[in-house]
């Protein structure tokens, strides 16, 4: 916030200096008053009130010039404020909203607005009139004594009204603050989901679950407006009764001689002055709450966000993508998602990454991405950790197509040109790479086609097939696609797949799917399970060590049914082989018995 101090700083002080003149030149009422009683109405002179006339009118009108350029430069200090902060927290909310793997959060750009409405508010210059209350009692205590004392003793009740309602309220609004931007979430979010709430018939019970967060708001801001209503009324009353008070305590100093009835006429009057900032102080102290509330929270996000520092440009990669150890967890969470999975890949080389939902698939290529952080271990593309790089000059290198997939308000082909400037030549290399310049010349005004959130103009498919070629617009060398066929049809499936095949060779490429038809166009093969590498290597062969696993075991009963079968071949051989055995002997007797009778 330091650098908005400094831009503040000129146009807050030019409004104090001229606040100074504006208090200054409110002196006059109260000084024509008093002359009036005390001069013309006892000289009778018209002359001396034409001339205090003109003179009145003269600072009256200078006021309303510095009053008026005042407010203007209060104006122009809200400006400051909304053109200063808004593209630093819309990049840090759409940097959150990335890592949360969510929209992007508006509270940020919400405080930016209350900010920028307390810079517009008569609050915060009853802020610079405050201290002229000291100087308005002074005023007063020189006039009389007695009336300098009661002056300061209603200026002190006022200010501990006004720190009395500080106290009473500030954790009031903080609260509501909490709950109503937990409310107005809830409620962005169920807006976002439209069409499945309606389709579903889930509009009432959502509109139901929002009354009852709404209904908490209320229950908690009734407290916080019954103080503050009670606070400002008791403010102007007691006002009110202090400028009777002192407009008695004027009457009286003149029945005895004391004090003049112009000195009392204008001391009431100087009063009613003081104390009116205080009591406008009281009745805006809601929005200065709110506006306090904010800054608080606009420093802490400022100043938690690690401010990217200027990078020396790299080369353009080639390619070389390695993770080595990633480790994930679930933000504020022991939970692993990622546990120690590695890979590498040449320039050129295609990956495949396969696994059951809840793997960790989609989490692997955001952290390969960079737009995620690992909690250990490190991803590197061409031998420098992602976090060398910054976003601006690593994202015309990198095409990505996320798993849910978002265009953006604008034309076909400024979508693809990534909201760029516009390079026609580029654009229709994109989509021709893409396989999809056919497609886009048959939508009714082609690449000019505008696209809008929820227009059925574009189908989903047809939405991923522009989202593949923004992917390839720029020849980025390192293209990750998760799940880019979920939406396609026959054609855009074969589309995607020439695309593919076109791209090995030219760019490092890494591909989520759970179809088998992308698979034949990638070099490698990682198999997720759990968070875990289970398989890796080239494709070929972990295909066939996923075909050993996936085939089919024998039971252990079938492993001792086999084994007594092989126990039993081997003792009915050998029983066979013992009586061959015996018949040969038998045999070679008997012929050496012949042979013997023979002899004989």
């Amino acid at each position: 916030m330091n650098p908005l101090l400094t831009l503040l700083r000129r146009p807050l002080f030019l409004v104090a200096g001229l606040s100074f003149f504006v208090n200054l030149l409110l002196l006059v009422p109260a000084l024509f008053m008093m002359q009036v009683f005390d001069r013309v109405l006892s000289s009778q002179s018209n002359d001396t009130l034409l001339v205090l006339m003109l003179g009145a009118g003269v600072a009256l009108l200078l006021m309303l010039a510095l009053d008026y350029l005042r407010s203007r430069l209060q104006g122009v200090a809200g400006n400051l404020v909304g053109e200063s902060l808004s593209p630093a927290i819309t990049r840090l909310s759409m940097v959150q909203g990335a890592q949360r793997n969510g929209r992007a959060g508006a509270e940020g750009l919400r405080d930016v607005g209350t900010l920028r409405t307390l810079f517009s508010a008569q609050g915060l210059l009853a802020v610079f009139d405050a201290p002229w209350l000291v100087v308005y009692v002074a005023i007063i205590g020189l006039a009389h004594p007695s009336l300098g004392l009661a002056a300061a003793a209603a200026a002190t009740v006022m200010i501990v009204l006004a720190l009395l309602n500080d106290r009473l309220t500030r954790r009031g609004v903080n609260a509501v603050q909490k709950e109503a931007s937990k409310a107005s979430r809830y409620l962005e979010t169920s807006l976002a989901s439209a069409e499945v709430a309606q389709t579903l018939g889930m509009t009432d019970s959502l509109i139901a679950r929002w009354q009852v967060r709404n209904a908490a708001v209320s229950e908690l801001q009734r407290p916080v407006a019954a103080r503050s209503v009670a606070m400002a009324a008791v403010t102007r009353a007691f006002r009110q009764s202090v400028q009777v008070a002192m407009l008695s305590l004027g009457a009286y100093l003149v029945i005895h001689g004391e004090a003049t009835s112009g000195v009392m006429i204008a001391t009431t009057i100087l009063l009613g002055r003081a104390l009116a900032p205080v009591e406008q102080l009281v009745g805006s102290w809601r929005v200065l709450a709110e506006g306090r509330g904010a800054y608080r929270r606009l420093g802490k996000m400022l100043d938690a966000a690690q401010a990217e520092p200027e990078r020396m440009t790299l080369p353009a990669p080639a390619g070389q993508l390695t993770a080595q150890g990633v480790v994930y967890r679930v933000p504020g969470s022991e939970r692993l998602i990622l546990g120690g999975v590695s890979l590498h890949l040449e320039p050129g080389e295609a990956l495949g990454i396969i696994g059951a939902s809840g793997a960790g698939k989609s989490t692997l290529v955001r952290l390969l991405t960079g737009v995620w952080k690992p909690d250990a271990g490190t991803v590197r593309l061409d031998k420098a950790d992602l976090t060398q790089w910054s976003r601006e000059q690593l994202g015309p290198h990198i095409g990505y197509v996320p798993q849910d997939v978002e265009l953006f308000p604008g034309s076909v082909a400024e979508n693809i040109a990534r909201l760029g400037k516009l390079d026609a030549e580029a654009v229709v290399r994109a989509a021709q790479r893409a396989h999809v310049h056919d497609l886009i010349l048959a939508l009714p005004q082609g690449y000019d086609t505008p696209i809008e959130p929820g227009s059925a103009v574009i189908s989903p498919g047809q939405r991923q097939r522009i989202a593949l070629a923004r992917a390839l617009y720029g020849d980025p060398k390192l293209v990750i696609l998760d799940e880019p066929n979920s939406n396609l049809d026959g054609a855009g499936e074969v589309a995607l797949a020439s695309a593919l095949r076109e791209l090995r060779g030219h760019a490092t490429v890494i591909v989520v799917t759970h179809r088998s038809t992308l698979i034949q166009h990638v070099d490698k093969l990682l198999v997720l399970d759990g968070g875990r590498a289970k398989h890796y290597g080239p494709a070929a062969e972990v295909t066939k060590a996923m075909q050993a696993a996936a085939a089919p075991k024998p039971s252990a009963e079938a492993r001792v049914a086999e084994m007594l079968r092989t126990l039993s071949a081997g003792a009915n051989g050998g029983a066979t082989a013992g009586a061959v055995g015996t018949t040969g002997a038998a045999g070679g007797q008997d012929k050496t018995a012949a042979a013997s009778g023979d002899a004989e």
